[in-house]
Protein backbone atom coordinates (compact mmCIF):
# COMPACT_ATOMS: atom_id res chain seq x y z
CA UNK A 1 0.00 0.00 0.00
CA UNK A 2 1.29 3.29 -0.78
CA UNK A 3 2.37 5.63 1.97
CA UNK A 4 0.24 8.47 1.00
CA UNK A 5 -2.97 6.49 1.07
CA UNK A 6 -3.66 5.73 4.71
CA UNK A 7 -3.26 9.84 5.28
CA UNK A 8 -5.92 9.99 2.28
CA UNK A 9 -8.37 7.87 3.65
CA UNK A 10 -7.74 9.51 7.20
CA UNK A 11 -8.49 13.02 4.92
CA UNK A 12 -11.80 11.39 4.12
CA UNK A 13 -13.07 10.41 6.68
CA UNK A 14 -12.53 13.29 8.89
CA UNK A 15 -13.98 15.90 6.63
CA UNK A 16 -16.62 13.30 6.04
CA UNK A 17 -17.00 13.73 9.77
CA UNK A 18 -16.64 17.52 10.26
CA UNK A 19 -19.04 18.53 6.42
CA UNK A 20 -22.09 16.83 8.49
CA UNK A 21 -21.05 18.14 12.06
CA UNK A 22 -20.88 21.50 10.45
CA UNK A 23 -24.48 20.77 8.06
CA UNK A 24 -26.01 20.50 11.17
CA UNK A 25 -25.14 23.22 13.03
CA UNK A 26 -25.69 25.36 10.58
CA UNK A 27 -29.49 24.05 9.76
CA UNK A 28 -29.93 24.29 13.42
CA UNK A 29 -33.18 26.16 14.18
CA UNK A 30 -33.69 26.30 10.58
CA UNK A 31 -34.71 23.18 9.02
CA UNK A 32 -34.44 19.18 8.28
CA UNK A 33 -31.30 18.95 6.19
CA UNK A 34 -32.27 15.20 5.52
CA UNK A 35 -35.80 15.05 5.64
CA UNK A 36 -37.05 14.11 1.77
CA UNK A 37 -36.84 17.22 -0.13
CA UNK A 38 -33.75 18.33 1.38
CA UNK A 39 -32.01 15.33 1.65
CA UNK A 40 -30.03 15.13 -1.96
CA UNK A 41 -29.05 18.75 -1.58
CA UNK A 42 -27.24 18.10 2.03
CA UNK A 43 -25.56 15.12 0.64
CA UNK A 44 -24.39 16.80 -2.20
CA UNK A 45 -23.22 19.75 0.11
CA UNK A 46 -21.27 17.24 2.03
CA UNK A 47 -19.65 15.22 -0.73
CA UNK A 48 -18.30 18.29 -2.21
CA UNK A 49 -17.05 19.22 0.78
CA UNK A 50 -15.27 16.02 0.63
CA UNK A 51 -13.85 16.38 -2.49
CA UNK A 52 -12.68 19.63 -1.79
CA UNK A 53 -11.21 18.85 1.57
CA UNK A 54 -9.62 15.55 -0.10
CA UNK A 55 -7.81 17.12 -2.89
CA UNK A 56 -6.22 19.38 -0.44
CA UNK A 57 -5.85 16.61 1.30
CA UNK A 58 -3.91 14.78 -1.27
CA UNK A 59 -1.69 17.63 -2.15
CA UNK A 60 -0.70 18.17 1.72
CA UNK A 61 0.25 14.34 1.73
CA UNK A 62 2.32 14.68 -1.75
CA UNK A 63 4.65 17.09 -0.25
CA UNK A 64 4.51 14.87 2.55
CA UNK A 65 2.66 16.90 5.67
CA UNK A 66 0.44 14.20 6.67
CA UNK A 67 -0.59 15.93 9.76
CA UNK A 68 -1.83 18.88 7.43
CA UNK A 69 -4.21 16.26 5.79
CA UNK A 70 -5.79 16.38 8.71
CA UNK A 71 -5.77 20.02 9.71
CA UNK A 72 -7.50 20.09 6.01
CA UNK A 73 -10.10 17.85 6.17
CA UNK A 74 -11.43 19.60 9.33
CA UNK A 75 -10.94 23.23 8.67
CA UNK A 76 -12.24 23.38 5.31
CA UNK A 77 -15.93 23.07 6.05
CA UNK A 78 -15.85 26.18 8.31
CA UNK A 79 -14.17 27.68 5.78
CA UNK A 80 -16.60 26.83 2.99
CA UNK A 81 -19.72 28.10 5.67
CA UNK A 82 -17.23 31.39 6.71
CA UNK A 83 -16.30 31.54 2.71
CA UNK A 84 -20.01 32.26 1.65
CA UNK A 85 -20.73 35.16 4.59
CA UNK A 86 -18.17 36.81 3.16
CA UNK A 87 -18.79 36.60 -0.43
CA UNK A 88 -22.71 37.57 0.16
CA UNK A 89 -20.80 40.77 1.68
CA UNK A 90 -18.79 41.14 -1.35
CA UNK A 91 -22.06 40.85 -3.21
CA UNK A 92 -24.10 43.08 -1.67
CA UNK A 93 -21.30 46.05 -2.21
CA UNK A 94 -22.16 45.48 -5.95
CA UNK A 95 -19.07 43.80 -7.56
CA UNK A 96 -19.69 41.75 -10.61
CA UNK A 97 -18.07 39.11 -10.27
CA UNK A 98 -18.65 37.93 -6.62
CA UNK A 99 -22.12 37.78 -7.47
CA UNK A 100 -21.40 35.34 -10.61
CA UNK A 101 -19.03 33.52 -8.13
CA UNK A 102 -21.41 33.43 -5.08
CA UNK A 103 -23.89 31.80 -7.12
CA UNK A 104 -21.81 28.88 -8.00
CA UNK A 105 -20.65 28.42 -4.73
CA UNK A 106 -23.99 28.73 -3.05
CA UNK A 107 -25.94 26.80 -5.23
CA UNK A 108 -26.29 23.12 -3.51
CA UNK A 109 -26.67 25.41 -0.19
CA UNK A 110 -29.32 27.47 -1.54
CA UNK A 111 -30.76 23.86 -2.83
CA UNK A 112 -30.44 22.98 0.47
CA UNK A 113 -32.00 25.77 1.73
CA UNK A 114 -34.97 25.90 -0.32
CA UNK A 115 -35.62 21.91 0.33
CA UNK A 116 -35.79 22.31 3.79
CA UNK A 117 -38.06 25.35 2.94
CA UNK A 118 -40.42 22.79 1.13
CA UNK A 119 -40.31 20.02 3.82
CA UNK A 120 -41.37 22.52 6.44
CA UNK A 121 -44.58 23.68 4.57
CA UNK A 122 -45.44 20.38 3.74
CA UNK A 123 -45.03 19.27 7.26
CA UNK A 124 -46.97 21.95 8.47
CA UNK A 125 -49.57 21.97 5.80
CA UNK A 126 -50.45 17.91 6.65
CA UNK A 127 -50.94 19.26 9.89
CA UNK A 128 -53.13 21.79 9.40
CA UNK A 129 -55.53 20.41 7.34
CA UNK A 130 -55.90 17.88 9.73
CA UNK A 131 -57.01 21.05 11.91
CA UNK A 132 -59.33 22.49 9.67
CA UNK A 133 -60.82 19.61 8.78
CA UNK A 134 -65.04 20.59 9.15
CA UNK A 135 -65.59 21.44 11.78
CA UNK A 136 -62.42 23.12 12.42
CA UNK A 137 -60.57 22.37 15.72
CA UNK A 138 -57.82 25.00 15.90
CA UNK A 139 -57.87 25.09 20.12
CA UNK A 140 -58.18 21.12 20.43
CA UNK A 141 -54.95 20.91 17.74
CA UNK A 142 -52.83 23.51 19.11
CA UNK A 143 -53.24 22.11 22.71
CA UNK A 144 -52.45 18.62 20.92
CA UNK A 145 -49.10 19.23 19.95
CA UNK A 146 -48.68 21.61 22.95
CA UNK A 147 -49.28 18.92 24.64
CA UNK A 148 -46.23 16.66 22.88
CA UNK A 149 -43.80 19.44 24.06
CA UNK A 150 -44.33 21.37 26.35
CA UNK A 151 -41.61 19.14 28.78
CA UNK A 152 -39.21 18.68 25.90
CA UNK A 153 -38.41 22.29 25.21
CA UNK A 154 -35.88 23.66 26.97
CA UNK A 155 -35.56 27.41 25.76
CA UNK A 156 -37.68 29.19 27.87
CA UNK A 157 -38.33 31.67 25.65
CA UNK A 158 -39.53 29.61 23.08
CA UNK A 159 -41.88 27.98 25.29
CA UNK A 160 -42.94 31.07 26.27
CA UNK A 161 -43.91 31.98 22.28
CA UNK A 162 -45.69 28.62 22.01
CA UNK A 163 -47.82 29.11 25.10
CA UNK A 164 -48.62 32.98 24.01
CA UNK A 165 -49.73 31.61 20.35
CA UNK A 166 -51.43 28.84 21.98
CA UNK A 167 -53.46 30.88 24.13
CA UNK A 168 -53.70 33.70 21.49
CA UNK A 169 -55.67 30.89 19.22
CA UNK A 170 -58.03 29.76 22.05
CA UNK A 171 -59.39 33.23 22.15
CA UNK A 172 -59.60 34.05 19.30
CA UNK A 173 -61.66 31.00 17.69
CA UNK A 174 -63.63 31.66 21.56
CA UNK A 175 -64.67 34.82 20.22
CA UNK A 176 -65.65 33.45 16.42
CA UNK A 177 -67.60 31.28 18.07
CA UNK A 178 -69.29 34.04 20.53
CA UNK A 179 -70.08 35.91 16.90
CA UNK A 180 -71.38 33.06 15.09
CA UNK A 181 -73.93 32.53 18.16
CA UNK A 182 -75.49 36.48 17.80
CA UNK A 183 -73.98 37.45 21.06
CA UNK A 184 -74.26 41.16 22.07
CA UNK A 185 -71.88 43.35 21.00
CA UNK A 186 -71.35 44.39 25.10
CA UNK A 187 -70.38 41.02 25.61
CA UNK A 188 -68.13 41.02 22.51
CA UNK A 189 -66.53 44.16 23.66
CA UNK A 190 -65.50 42.70 26.72
CA UNK A 191 -63.98 39.40 25.72
CA UNK A 192 -62.24 41.56 22.94
CA UNK A 193 -60.45 43.46 25.80
CA UNK A 194 -59.98 41.20 28.18
CA UNK A 195 -56.68 39.50 26.21
CA UNK A 196 -53.56 41.37 24.53
CA UNK A 197 -54.05 39.74 21.21
CA UNK A 198 -57.42 41.41 20.70
CA UNK A 199 -57.57 44.47 22.82
CA UNK A 200 -58.17 47.77 20.75
CA UNK A 201 -60.28 45.48 18.37
CA UNK A 202 -63.48 46.08 19.92
CA UNK A 203 -64.70 48.55 17.47
CA UNK A 204 -65.04 45.99 15.12
CA UNK A 205 -67.37 44.35 16.83
CA UNK A 206 -70.35 47.37 16.11
CA UNK A 207 -69.32 48.02 12.89
CA UNK A 208 -69.60 44.49 11.45
CA UNK A 209 -69.10 41.39 13.69
CA UNK A 210 -69.07 39.28 10.81
CA UNK A 211 -66.53 40.47 9.56
CA UNK A 212 -64.48 40.86 12.50
CA UNK A 213 -65.34 37.09 12.69
CA UNK A 214 -63.73 36.52 9.43
CA UNK A 215 -60.28 38.26 10.47
CA UNK A 216 -60.09 36.95 13.92
CA UNK A 217 -60.59 33.16 12.10
CA UNK A 218 -57.79 33.96 9.80
CA UNK A 219 -55.51 35.67 12.36
CA UNK A 220 -56.07 32.35 14.65
CA UNK A 221 -55.22 30.32 11.50
CA UNK A 222 -51.98 32.10 10.92
CA UNK A 223 -50.84 32.20 14.13
CA UNK A 224 -51.53 28.10 14.36
CA UNK A 225 -48.82 28.14 11.47
CA UNK A 226 -46.29 29.85 13.10
CA UNK A 227 -47.06 28.07 15.75
CA UNK A 228 -46.02 25.08 13.76
CA UNK A 229 -43.15 26.24 11.75
CA UNK A 230 -41.63 27.13 15.19
CA UNK A 231 -42.13 23.22 16.64
CA UNK A 232 -40.52 22.21 13.16
CA UNK A 233 -37.57 24.37 13.68
CA UNK A 234 -37.08 23.32 17.07
CA UNK A 235 -36.74 19.94 15.74
CA UNK A 236 -39.91 18.04 16.23
CA UNK A 237 -40.10 16.86 13.12
CA UNK A 238 -42.20 13.52 14.49
CA UNK A 239 -45.08 15.16 16.27
CA UNK A 240 -48.57 12.79 16.06
CA UNK A 241 -50.77 14.10 13.34
CA UNK A 242 -53.97 15.81 15.22
CA UNK A 243 -57.01 13.48 15.27
CA UNK A 244 -54.49 10.51 15.56
CA UNK A 245 -55.11 9.38 19.33
CA UNK A 246 -55.94 12.24 22.20
CA UNK A 247 -53.24 13.42 24.46
CA UNK A 248 -54.10 13.88 27.74
CA UNK A 249 -52.27 17.68 29.06
CA UNK A 250 -49.42 16.75 30.90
Amino acid sequence: MPSWVPGLLVTVAVSAVSAYGFLRLRCRRLGRPFGPKARSSAIAVIVITVIISTGLGVAAVAVGHHVRAVYVGLVLPSGLWLGEVAVQRKRQRGSLWPRQLTACLTFPVRRLDDGMGDDMKDWCDTRLRAALKPPPHLPDAVQYYYNQVAGRVKDERALEELDRWRKSIAHKTRIVRLIDLGTGTGKLWTELESHPATSGMSKYAADDPHRLGHRLASDAESEFGLFLASLYRLGFYKLLIYGFRPLRPS
